[in-house]
């Protein structure tokens, strides 16, 4: 079964259950129609990946394409939520964020799911070595994700050029076909969180 149903909501997932195995982690934060996902978990069988995404259709989606891969599950529930609450501690090696809703309007910038609290939750999750990989379209959003992330003494921005032999979202394809630009960051852990 691709779509994991937790036994509960509160409690930390146990990875090695979930998967059936031990294996590093990578996790698709809002995975959409799994079509980044599956595409991913294919040309690297030897890790497991979990795809977050809180609307029932785009799970039922990731879930059907994800449904011919043992590496993959896709969780529904809200993102923030399961970083923070049922990945364990020092689990995650690879988070992608890849071109989250905006949320342009200055009124409704405070529902963008980059924070100071979330960075801290990734951090949390992630291993030692592990990285937050994010793309996006608007160039303000990156700007204060970057600004957010140099004030975290958890993660340490850099700035990337191109996503190398990464599968391309559908997202990043309508973005680069109409010639819109795409910034993008590697978080990269530098201490624990206490």
């Amino acid at each position: 079964m691709v779509e994991l149903i937790p036994g509960s909501y509160v409690n930390r997932l146990d990875l090695e259950q979930v998967f059936g195995r031990p294996a590093p982690l990578q996790v698709d934060l809002g995975c959409g129609d799994g079509s980044f996902l599956s595409s991913l978990a294919d040309q690297t069988p030897a890790h497991n990946f979990l795809g977050i995404e809180r609307l029932a259709g785009r799970v039922r989606s990731a879930a059907r394409k994800g449904s011919p891969l043992s590496n993959v599950r896709v969780l529904r529930v809200e993102t923030a939520y399961a970083v923070r609450y049922l990945l364990p501690p020092n689990s995650v090696d690879v988070f992608y964020l890849l071109f989250p809703d905006p949320w342009p309007k200055r009124r409704h910038r405070r529902r963008r799911i980059v924070t100071a609290e979330f960075l801290a939750s990734i951090a949390f999750a992630l291993t030692t070595t592990g990285c937050f990989r994010i793309a996006t379209d608007q160039l303000d959003y990156f700007e204060e994700i970057e600004r957010l992330a140099r004030a975290s003494d958890y993660l340490h921005p850099e700035r990337m050029i191109e996503a190398t032999n990464l599968p391309r979202t559908t997202f990043e394809k309508h973005f680069l076909t109409a010639g819109v630009p795409i910034y993008r960051m590697e978080l990269r852990k530098v201490s624990p969180v206490i």
